[in-house]
């Protein structure tokens, strides 16, 4: 029985609505030091064959061996995926030609991959919503190498320092429902794959790169016919592409053509896809077993032991922050959405209050560094710094608003908060005596607004404004209202 559809997903047609159906297939790059079948370096940017070994290079008679922290890393991911973890797995051989494979085959793993059937689940911030996409399999691979075709005017070249590198190729479940969606989940499971160490993520390197398999159908209706999209390295492409795809699809059916299944690619340039070439079926690549390499063989103790050296991920992580420290869902998510981030805002919360400890990382932090085009690891104001900022304030030295003129001052120049302060005498005025005496001048200037005032005590705001500007904005607001409610006689 199909779910119910919510209305907000669907794309208007020329005859009416329709809904998109996307699945994904990610391809993280392992984070290991050697490839997956040889001691190779997977360091990136070296020169063109540098880091390639004779069994990258497919020389006769080279055999691969199995490089043991890759499998740790895929186990780990399974892990932090809640997936089955598979204790017995095979590798088989997928033939297919292409200049830059030396052996002519790729070898992945097939029927029986590492890991079996998980789940992520994913915060859309568009919609307010909270979906599960499941995860069908997780399986190794080794990746292909690059040709260039830029170097020459007649010829292309081949580069083999990726041939060989680890891949997690995560395969999702067609539980994805529009672009928004799409991106979130994406940005989900990189996020989890840097907690864990296994991927860095890195899309601009190659390091992940998305396949996304997107049809189209009336709400309700069976599944279309799935097209799909290659090698997508940026999460906004991956958005802009299924939009385009969708639409693109809409206007054959109700144009009376039929969707053919195919491999396309996306150009960001022209805003389209293009076809690639007809899609093939798994026969096609007339997979078997890789007789070279044995079945991967591991016992549940050797997974509960990665189990448990296992990080705080993401979403336990986002429920302590709200248990622990008061934080609102939204605001928790976004402190959590990378690790460094997380860490730096817990060192500036420890022993304070949570929310202005998540007001002032957010609102105030990163909000500056995504204006400087920074991120945390490259922060002016460290998180002792702004915990010093939050002090100052919780012990009325400083009023919010001279806070903020602080916040600049390190953020720009550096330095200790305490001692800036001091040194710039930028302390609040807590004397009773000058704030009353700068009240009673605001008052002595302005009677038509005290009778106006009394008569409408939300007016009260204008005065208060008036007597921060009289004090240079150092007097302490919380005495500024009490002595003016007293002053103008308002309960």
């Amino acid at each position: 029985m199909n779910a119910p559809v919510n209305p907000k997903k669907l794309i208007k047609g020329a005859t009416g609505d329709w809904e998109i159906v996307i699945g994904m297939e990610i391809h993280a790059q392992v984070t290991s030091q050697a490839k997956l079948f040889s001691g190779a370096s997977t360091a990136f940017g070296g020169d063109p064959n540098s880091h390639v070994s004779l069994v990258d290079a497919a020389m006769p008679g080279m055999l691969p061996v199995i490089n043991e922290e890759c499998v740790r890393q895929a186990i780990r991911t399974g892990l932090g995926l809640k997936a089955q973890i598979n204790l017995k797995s095979t590798f088989d051989r997928k033939n297919y030609f292409y200049p830059d494979l030396p052996q002519g085959y790729q070898i992945s793993q097939y029927k029986s991959p590492i890991v079996g059937e998980g789940e992520v689940i994913v915060d859309v911030i568009e919609t307010g919503e909270t979906i599960t996409v499941g995860i069908e399999r997780l399986h190794l691979e080794q990746d292909a190498g690059k040709s260039i075709h830029d170097l020459h005017p007649t010829m292309s070249f081949v580069d083999l320092n990726r041939s060989g590198v680890a891949l997690m190729e995560i395969v999702s479940r067609p539980d994805l429902r529009s672009a928004d969606e799409a991106r979130a989940y994406v940005t989900k499971l990189r996020t989890i794959l840097r907690y864990l160490g296994t991927c860095d993520g890195d899309m601009e390197k190659g390091n992940l790169r998305a396949d996304v398999n997107v049809s189209v159908r009336r709400p309700g209706d069976p599944l279309g016919t799935r097209c799909e999209i290659k090698n997508v390295n940026s999460i906004r492409f991956i958005g802009q592409a299924i939009e385009v795809e969708a639409r693109r699809q809409i206007g054959i059916i109700e144009d009376g053509g039929v969707i053919e299944q195919e491999t396309r690619l996306f150009d960001p340039g022209k805003g389209e896809t293009r076809s690639m070439r007809s899609k093939e079926e798994a026969h096609d690549y007339r997979y078997f077993p890789d007789p070279d390499l044995l079945p991967l063989e591991f016992d549940q103790a050797y997974v509960d032991d990665l189990a448990q050296h296992l990080p705080e991920l993401p979403d336990e992580k986002k429920a302590r922050f709200m248990a622990s420290y008061g934080v609102p869902a939204y605001d928790a998510g976004v402190l959590v959405a990378e690790r460094a981030s997380a860490d730096f805002y817990e060192d500036v919360a420890k022993g304070r209050d949570g929310k202005a400890a998540a007001n002032w990382v957010i609102n105030e932090l990163f909000g500056r560094l995504n204006k400087e085009g920074k991120d945390i690891a490259s922060s002016p104001v460290s998180a002792k710094q702004l915990g010093s900022i939050i002090d100052l304030i919780g012990e009325s030295v400083i009023s919010g608003k001279i806070a903020k003129d602080l916040f600049e001052i390190v953020f720009t120049e550096g330095g200790d908060p305490r001692q800036i302060v001091e040194a710039r005498g930028m302390k609040q005025v807590t004397d009773t005596g000058a704030i009353e005496a700068a009240i009673d001048a605001v008052i002595d200037a302005n009677p038509d607004k005290v009778e106006q005032t009394k008569a409408k005590p939300t007016l009260l705001g204008w005065f208060v404004g008036q007597v921060m500007k009289q004090t240079g904005g150092k007097a302490n607001p919380q005495a500024v209202n009490e002595l003016l409610k007293a002053k103008l006689g308002i309960e």
